[in-house]
């Protein structure tokens, strides 16, 4: 059985003047990766990060709730997490086994940190991964542009995971 994974899709990643790369595509894409979830079905886990006072994802502020554009409906499960790790201190193992799930699909923010982590955990706790290539991303960092990080992990991820544009995917069986 399949999962969407939908990771950091929280309001402090679009600030205005600091928000992820093409965060509107990004939005698109993960509306439409939700919707088809829904429509078949599918589980859909949003992993919630919980960062430190001060921080854009500061538990419990406006910058830490899910983004309102993918909010969350009664049926999807959300896991609170605290590293860039989904799986490490958090229920998504035990929640993912009860629901017994063997392949996810994962999308979400930060390709190079959160969602390359748990795309390479998952792989190793034998996992069917799928990453959906257009609904991740990310910032510029000092060196390298957001969407050559993008790309990048997109190119390496594919030992770990199958690649796919969002219209790509499927939540069949």
């Amino acid at each position: 059985m399949k999962a969407l994974l939908v990771i950091d899709v929280q309001n402090g990643m679009f600030q205005e003047g600091n928000s992820v790369y093409k965060a509107e595509r990004l939005l698109q894409n993960l509306k439409s990766l939700i919707a088809k979830a829904r429509y078949a079905k599918t589980p859909i886990f949003y992993i919630q990060h919980n960062a430190p006072v001060g921080k854009p994802l500061e538990y419990g502020t406006k910058g830490w709730e899910i983004h309102s554009e993918v909010t969350p409906n009664t049926e999807d499960i959300i896991i609170q997490k605290t590293t860039p790790d989904s799986f490490l201190n958090t229920s998504l193992e035990a929640e993912l086994k009860k629901h017994r799930i063997e392949h996810l699909i994962i999308a979400g923010i930060q390709t190079e940190v959160c969602i390359d982590t748990t795309c390479r955990r998952a792989f190793s706790m034998d996992y069917k991964v799928s990453l959906a290539s257009d609904a991740h991303s990310t910032w510029d960092s000092q060196d390298i542009n957001a969407k050559q990080i993008i790309n990048h992990h997109n190119n390496v991820l594919r030992w770990f995971a199958d690649v796919y544009s969002s219209k790509d995917i499927t939540f069949d069986s």
